[in-house]
């Protein structure tokens, strides 16, 4: 009798061999729903351009993403929903006139130098949409043209002719004044701006369904928002001083930083005590930018600047190894 050969198909990994439901896909895909009302918000506040720009950026991303695995012969893997991520974000931290071109080239540099020339997702250190903002920024005139909120005012879709410009409030404190429209506007998204951080509003619903999804937690935000609620309530640049720190919570990019860039998996603390570090850290260079920098807006440098020190603070409050001795356990 002939013997029979078993052949078993043998799987091995590192532990926890826990199953998850949980994939990049169904995160990025849950990113992409809460912030859905903020692109909503960006149509409604500066015109049909503001969708088309955002699926430009998009369709950027995942092309570069798409042609570098082929180019490399790597697995196309656009489908985790990463790339689209990126897309939306690097739309939101630019004005509704960028020429479609600039954000070609800024999706260019955020996929293919930040992310795949370091080992694709996962292994960048700083996060790519907000190193191709400061990319796009080699055109300081085209990232820094407003258009004044309203929907008559708004480009069309082809054209960034014949809008109407104005200020910033963030233009405004960083002069030191108060700006012209009132706290509830700024908060709920009737200023000028970028395409996605006008609202404060919207991306507060955008937080809560991410914490309510687990996707996130609120210690990174709570701690970069905080941070900036104190120094500006405890060293106002302008009167009275409740108004200033307000107005320094709902203009800029505050809450999309805090919320959806400063939680990048990716570039963020693992430990909690880190988290709050690099919270805490974020907060305080926003407004040292702010107040002293060249630029009126600081929350996209503070948290590259914090991203490369994301090593370092892993190494703050990490857990101690049971049962280890005191020497091999602080290790």
């Amino acid at each position: 009798m002939a013997q029979m050969k078993y052949f078993y198909e043998l799987t091995i990994s590192s532990s926890p061999h826990v199953h998850s439901p949980v994939t990049t896909q169904t995160i990025m895909r849950d990113v992409l729903i809460a912030l859905a009302p903020a692109l909503v918000g960006s149509v409604v506040f500066f015109g049909f351009r503001a969708l088309l720009v955002t699926l430009v950026s998009v369709a950027a991303c995942l092309f570069w993403e798409w042609g570098y695995c082929k180019v490399m012969k790597l697995n196309v893997k656009v489908a985790d929903l990463s790339a689209v991520v990126t897309g939306v974000l690097l739309a939101f931290v630019c004005p509704v006139t960028i020429p479609y071109w600039t954000i070609v080239l800024g999706a260019f540099f955020a996929i293919i130098v930040v992310k795949m020339l370091f080992g694709g997702l996962g292994k960048n250190i700083v996060n790519p949409a907000l190193a191709g903002r400061a990319f796009m920024f080699s055109w300081p005139v085209l990232m820094s043209t407003w258009v004044k909120v309203g929907f008559e005012n708004a480009a069309g879709l082809g054209s960034t002719a014949d809008v109407v410009t104005a200020a910033t409030p963030l233009a405004a404190l960083h002069q030191f004044q108060l700006p012209e429209t009132s706290v509830m506007a700024s908060f709920w998204g009737n200023v000028g701006g970028c395409l996605g951080e006008t609202s404060a509003a919207l991306l507060l619903v955008g937080f809560v369904y991410l914490l309510l999804r687990k996707v996130i937690t609120a210690r990174i935000p709570v701690a970069f928002i905080g941070t900036v609620a104190v120094l500006t309530f405890l060293f106002p640049m302008g009167q009275p001083r409740i108004e200033w720190m307000l107005y320094q919570l709902f203009s800029g990019g505050l809450m999309l930083g805090a919320i959806f860039m400063a939680t990048d998996y990716v570039t963020s603390p693992l430990t909690r005590l880190g988290q709050i570090v690099y919270g805490i850290g974020c907060g305080a260079l926003t407004v040292l930018i702010r107040y002293f920098g060249g630029y009126p807006e600081g929350v996209s440098y503070a948290i590259l600047c914090m991203n490369c020190c994301v090593v370092l603070l892993d190494r703050i409050g990490r857990p101690v190894k049971f049962g280890a001795p005191k020497k091999e356990a602080a290790k």
